[in-house]
């Protein structure tokens, strides 16, 4: 059976609503510096963090292209580390995590283009099934480490039913978002 690459590169390069590349490039940089940044200005409030940081994913995921989905997708977990390095002392256990977190912020990204853009499903539902698929990815991650002994055992409930709240709950918030942008650029 042969993979069709292109159909799923194609996904990337979808958008809600078309914006201007000075629009896309300013989005992708305020969406990123806010994931970046939280984890120092809020501490590890992982519920609060999460949910932005997934409200970021998902927006973008709706207006940015093509590599401009990449600061979003790397750069939270890279200040959660770095702001954990300074703050935490479980933060070189983060390293661990990091590919997988990478893995399943561009999950979540991809699940949004490819579900609810490519494929005109209800935000919603897209946003349950790429939230799972996150969920799933790092849970199972987050046990097999610790399993390993390279992570402690309170990564099994960070990367756990935590990472499902936090997708969900950034998800509707992000959806909320969208539509007031939807509203301002129509009107």
């Amino acid at each position: 059976m042969k993979i069709e690459y292109s159909y799923i590169s194609d996904s990337f390069f979808k958008q809600e609503y078309a914006i201007s590349m000075m629009q896309e490039y300013t989005e992708m940089f305020l969406y990123a510096l806010v994931a970046f940044l939280l984890p120092f200005i809020l501490g590890h409030e992982q519920l609060i963090v999460g949910s932005v940081v997934n409200c970021t994913l998902v927006l973008a995921a709706l207006n940015l292209r093509g590599a401009r989905l990449l600061p979003v997708i790397l750069l939270p977990s890279i200040g959660a580390l770095l702001a954990g390095m300074i703050f935490g002392p479980l933060s070189s256990s983060l390293v661990y995590m990091l590919p997988f977190i990478w893995l399943g912020n561009a999950i979540l990204v991809l699940a949004v283009k490819e579900i609810a853009l490519r494929g005109k499903r209800n935000h919603l539902v897209t946003l349950g099934a790429g939230a799972l698929a996150k969920t799933a990815l790092l849970s199972l991650s987050a046990f097999l480490l610790f399993s390993f002994g390279l992570v402690p055992l309170q990564f099994i409930a960070a990367f756990g039913i935590l990472q499902l709240a936090t997708a969900l709950c950034g998800g509707v918030a992000a959806l909320g978002v969208q539509e007031a942008k939807i509203r301002l650029a129509v009107a």
